[in-house]
């Protein structure tokens, strides 16, 4: 043979045993900002609003474009998650990034009752069809507890 290397590597990737694959992360979710404590000074529009920057191991696509990939979603967000205070009008959260995706979502502090004051920030991840993405049965949230000034 011309090439007993080349012969030689061909042979030990057929008869080598395949390494076992890597364990999949659970999901995760963060918010990378605003950090807990902050204060923080509402948009000057009509909906008070500010970005929340969240980081996932899961890629964060609008909703229905992740096709088979099921590490793949968008996200749920409520200020004031205890209850629906805060809740865009006839929605059940303030806000979601699943028009467009990424990591960034608009917190609307406009449609709280008091917008000016403590809030906490709470995010959910979501499947590419709206469904919590569960943990041991326990949706994948975080949570921040931020002033708004």
């Amino acid at each position: 043979m011309r090439f007993p290397v080349l012969s030689l590597a061909i042979t030990a990737l057929l008869v080598w045993p395949a390494a076992p694959a890597a364990a999949q992360e659970p999901p995760s979710l963060q918010i990378a900002w605003p950090p807990e404590g902050a204060s923080v000074p509402l948009g000057k529009d009509s909906d008070g609003a500010i970005g929340v920057v969240v980081h996932s191991n899961f890629k964060l696509m609008a909703a229905g474009q992740c096709g088979a990939d099921t590490r793949c979603g968008h996200i749920h967000m409520k200020i004031d998650p205890q209850g629906d205070t805060c809740n865009l009008p006839g929605r059940p959260y303030n806000s979601m990034n699943s028009d467009v995706g990424g990591s960034l979502i608009q917190a609307n502090f406009g449609a709280c009752p008091s917008p000016l004051g403590e809030h906490v920030i709470g995010v959910l991840l979501a499947d590419d069809h709206h469904k919590p993405v569960l943990v041991d049965g326990k949706p994948v949230t975080a949570l921040v507890r931020i002033q708004t000034r």
